[in-house]
């Protein structure tokens, strides 16, 4: 798998798949994308929540579990998290990336570096109030069933990996999720909004 360095428009790192003519994260901002999405569209939603089964499709560099363990830190929350991804990246790859440099908090920053030592298939404690289970599984592998509060769906887009974003896999997550679960995309794209629709989902955009 090769994997190019970029730097994004707000000056995180993501990644470049040559093969899949892809980014990792969007162009304009990675970090950017990830809290809009993911923490405000996503765990800031639910409030009234105080303990948390999230279930991330394409673990990718992390970025999202990290800032997902930032914003509990030292919270009156929990969060159980399971990344799940087909073909995780090296660790020498996550050295490379530069979110740690977006903190002042050598906590912080410790925690990124935590996220990545834990073994795939152990669960493991990244601190109080953040569990850690990493799953390395194809999305159609998925068999969970009424397990999850909240699924971050960021695998690599539409365009090319139309696959990963069909009725089959929003089936499995919308058996994934309880009752009142919710999942959070980054894409607005018809034929997405259609298949999620069509397998039970309420789409808001």
């Amino acid at each position: 798998m090769a994997l190019q360095l970029i730097k994004t428009a707000d000056g995180s790192h993501s990644f470049y798949h040559e093969a899949l003519d892809e980014t990792y994260h969007s162009r304009h901002g990675a970090i950017q994308e990830a809290m809009h999405v993911f923490i405000k569209m996503g765990l800031e939603e639910l409030p009234e929540k105080k303990t948390i089964d999230l279930l991330e499709i394409g673990f990718g560099t992390g970025l999202n579990a990290w800032l997902t363990a930032l914003k509990v830190l030292g919270k009156d929350r929990w969060v159980d998290y399971v990344g799940v991804e087909a073909y995780p990246i090296t660790l020498e790859e996550v050295r490379s990336l530069n979110y740690q440099h977006f903190s002042d908090s050598e906590d912080e920053k410790l925690l990124f570096t935590k996220i990545h030592e834990i073994p795939w298939e152990k669960k493991g404690a990244i601190h109080p109030h953040f569990s850690l289970t990493k799953r390395k599984q194809a999305f159609h592998e998925i068999a969970d069933v009424n397990a999850f509060d909240l699924i971050y769906f960021d695998a690599f887009g539409p365009r090319v990996q139309p696959e990963l974003w069909s009725e089959e896999i929003f089936t499995k997550m919308f058996k994934a999720l309880k009752s009142e679960g919710m999942l959070v995309t980054y894409s607005a794209k018809g034929d997405v909004r259609r298949a999620m629709l069509k397998v039970g989902f309420k789409v808001e955009k």
